[in-house]
């Protein structure tokens, strides 16, 4: 059975630029050979399957049964589990991954106290993901397309959890925190399956007639043909440190 959400991830992953950043992920965990690394959110285990290359020991968890299925297929060690009450001991590792996970939530500080628990200390935390208000699409409708973005955010749990990385980050203890932002960009219509969803929400939510919504859908199908297509996806990036304090002694 085919898995939609499988694979608009698997399509986003591919888009120039995704797989620098998720590099950049697994650098910022500084984790090497032989640590244990927990990728939560895992969706169908490429990260898992990535850090395990760099002789990682990475385990992916996910609360998806379809998605784990696909993870397991690919190779990936997964486990069924919430973000807030992982089935892991304290300070069991020492790198940890959530990426496009946060903005699910409707309590990421939880997810992130739940983070700062399974890490040891010394431990690296690394989060990515977008903020929804923040999309960027080229339009001759720009008022509408403003309405559209917003609307679809406003169905999202926590549309702005990226831009709050830092103060989550800071609230849970973690220090050495770092923010970076680094934009994912579409001109080919890669992901233009995406603004189907956001023209639902905008038909749900009322800002946008049906002929409203479907001359806005129309309007992007031509740019794409024409190769005038630009959506531009800024990525909150976010690093910090449990402290250690043997080693501050």
């Amino acid at each position: 059975m085919s898995n939609p959400l499988l694979a608009r991830l698997d399509r986003a992953d591919a888009l120039p630029g995704a797989t620098e950043l998720r590099a950049v992920t697994y650098e910022q965990l500084r984790c090497g050979p032989g640590d244990r690394v927990l990728d939560v959110g895992c969706g169908g285990g490429r990260a898992v399957a990535e850090l395990a290359g760099r002789g990682v020991r990475a385990i992916g968890a996910d609360r998806d049964p379809r998605m784990l299925a696909a993870a397991r297929a690919r190779g990936a060690e997964v486990v069924e589990a919430d973000v807030a009450g992982l089935p892991f001991a304290d300070g069991e590792f020492r790198g940890y991954r959530a990426d496009k996970v946060l903005h699910e939530l409707a309590d990421p500080a939880a997810a992130v106290a739940e983070a700062r628990r399974v890490l040891a200390p010394g431990g690296r935390i690394v989060l990515c993901g977008q903020d929804w208000d923040t999309l960027v699409l080229d339009s001759d409708r720009p008022a509408l397309t403003r309405a559209i973005v917003h609307a679809r955010a406003d169905t999202i749990a926590g549309p702005r959890a990226a831009r709050q990385y830092r103060t989550l980050l800071v609230d849970a203890g973690f220090v050495a925190i770092a923010v970076e932002v680094r934009t994912l960009v579409d001109t080919d219509g890669e992901l233009a399956l995406l603004l189907e969803g956001l023209a639902a929400a905008a038909r749900g939510a009322g800002v946008a007639t049906d002929a409203q919504a479907e001359g806005w859908l129309a309007e992007q199908s031509a740019r794409v043909r024409a190769g005038r297509f630009f959506l531009a996806i800024p990525m909150f990036l976010a690093s910090a440190t449990v402290p250690d304090l043997a080693k501050a002694r």
